[in-house]
């Protein structure tokens, strides 16, 4: 089974500790990513979005538990082996970009591949390749001061894939930016995902960008809380949207009716009664939370 999974997380705890105070960021998580899904994390602030993302993406350690990445044990590396895990497994996207402004948009994507001494003629082929990926061929010599927030976020993407890594890890790539641009950005993110084949693990506080994964995870005070499949970005009218949430609230609620009856009939143990209740529970929760993010009334 593992062989179908990109990242396994298993009983994941991360303790950080603040003078003499110690704060449990993650307290026990478990995940798994299957090979080219994307999939979206959310969750309220200080829940341990960022934190799980920096432990997948091998640039914090875990305090316990275990983190395999296509088949390698980060909790096994050494420092000099998180750093070629890094460069040659795993695109970082960050919120600030982290772009040289200096260097011009081909220049920041060269720097990855420049780092791994991979030679010039195919470092320019890959260039062309990543500017053509993400619709910015024509920008290619502007410097990240002449382009626009959302080009940058597109050339941060593009440099995060100059290695080829078969892992995006994108911790709110949308952040700084406006509604459109920001879906730009996402839909971009997907396009890499879908034709490139790359796993996309996204940290997002916008429960309308984290729709156009695969799947959603909710994690709330170091745990996940709830863990669904996403319904998915649509043009459809916002009313249909919100028939179509109601909808998938009612029969949850009826899934958790004919529940207590498997319950009381005996036909699940009282383990497996709880654990699909909660899950359940958590499901509708995040389905009511979209419903009042879009100002209904449930």
């Amino acid at each position: 089974m593992s062989t179908r999974n990109a990242v396994i997380v298993r009983d994941l705890i991360k303790i950080y500790k603040i003078g003499q105070i110690e704060v449990q960021a993650l307290r026990g998580l478990n995940v798994n990513v299957r090979k080219g899904e994307m999939v979206s994390i959310i969750g309220p602030s200080g829940s341990g979005k960022t934190t799980l993302l920096n432990i997948i993406g091998g640039l914090d350690k875990a305090s316990a538990g275990s983190v395999k990445v296509f088949e390698t044990d980060l909790t096994s590396l050494s420092t000099a082996d998180l750093v070629n895990f890094r460069r040659e497994t795993v695109g970082h996207v960050f919120q600030n970009m982290n772009l040289i402004p200096t260097l011009t948009a081909a220049e920041n994507i060269e720097l990855p591949m420049a780092a791994l001494g991979i030679k010039a003629d195919e470092r320019n082929n890959r260039i062309n390749e990543l500017l053509d990926v993400v619709g910015l061929l024509e920008r290619k010599d502007h410097k990240p001061g002449e382009l626009s927030g959302g080009e940058q976020q597109r050339i941060a993407l593009a440099a995060a894939l100059a290695n080829d890594p078969p892992l995006v890890l994108a911790d709110e790539p949308t952040g700084e930016l406006d509604t459109e641009n920001a879906r730009v950005v996402v839909e971009y993110l997907r396009k890499i995902n879908q034709e490139l084949g790359k796993t996309v693990v996204m940290v997002t506080h916008d429960p309308n960008i984290a729709r156009i994964s695969d799947r959603i995870l909710r994690i709330h005070d170091g745990v996940v809380q709830a863990d669904v499949a996403s319904l998915g970005i649509s043009d459809e009218p916002t009313g249909d949207y919100t028939k179509l949430l109601r909808s998938r609230i009612g029969e949850i609620e009826a899934t958790l009716l004919g529940l207590d009856g498997q319950f009381k009939q005996g036909v699940i143990s009282g383990d497996e009664y709880v654990k699909q209740q909660t899950n359940l529970k958590n499901t509708v929760e995040i389905l009511r939370e979209e419903l009042h993010r879009m100002g209904v009334v449930n």
